[in-house]
């Protein structure tokens, strides 16, 4: 936990620019300020996929503003979950974190129809998530 109080959630993949920033878009819009969001790239691109924006735009959640930021150790180590998503030994592993390695497709290079079929998986991920991670 958190100094807040609340649990943070760190997403990570390679790019940080498609399924990590549709996740963390996702966990904020679900757990309003309940939960503290991360979300980082073991090589991060210069900026987010267009077409996980748009996907994520055509459900009412605005992630335009984000921009891909590089996995450091501390944030990894002030987690207490830690959500992975196809970026294998990139992920520093701590003992006494909670890990989730998500297997989704990844978004680069796809069109809206693929995008929008991980964007709802990410979302029913993140709904059995939060009803793991906060109490009732």
């Amino acid at each position: 936990m958190s100094d807040t109080g609340k649990p943070t959630v760190l997403f990570v993949c390679v790019h940080n620019a498609g399924r990590s920033q549709m996740a963390a878009g996702w966990l904020r819009h679900l757990a309003a300020d309940k939960v503290r969001v991360l979300s980082a790239g073991s090589a991060p691109k210069e900026s987010i996929n267009p077409v996980a924006v748009a996907a994520m735009a055509e459900v009412g959640i605005d992630i335009t503003g984000n921009i891909p930021q590089k996995l450091e150790y501390e944030t990894a180590q002030e987690s207490d979950v830690i959500v992975t998503m196809g970026c294998g030994d990139a992920c520093p592993f701590f003992p006494g974190k909670r890990y989730e390695d998500w297997e989704l497709t990844d978004p680069a290079g796809q069109p809206i129809e693929v995008v929008r079929q991980v964007r709802d998986e990410i979302k029913a991920r993140i709904e059995t998530l939060l009803g793991e991670i906060l109490p009732a």
